[in-house]
């Protein structure tokens, strides 16, 4: 396997921790502030992985 590959897999797995952590919402209080903070630094873990990918595929 290609590392560009697995930069490419980390970030789409990142993605959907992002993604998770957004939709869970507490049944009072909506998105806490951790919550947000959180999903925050995954998405852009997961986009920093998927640019690393993509620049080392070219």
């Amino acid at each position: 396997m290609n590392f560009g590959l697995a930069l490419l897999l980390l970030g789409g797995f990142l993605l959907g921790g992002a993604w998770s952590i957004w939709r869970s919402d507490s049944d009072t209080a909506g998105r806490t502030g951790p919550q947000v903070a959180f999903a925050v630094i995954l998405l852009l873990s997961a986009v920093l992985a998927s640019a690393a990918g993509i620049l080392r595929l070219v």
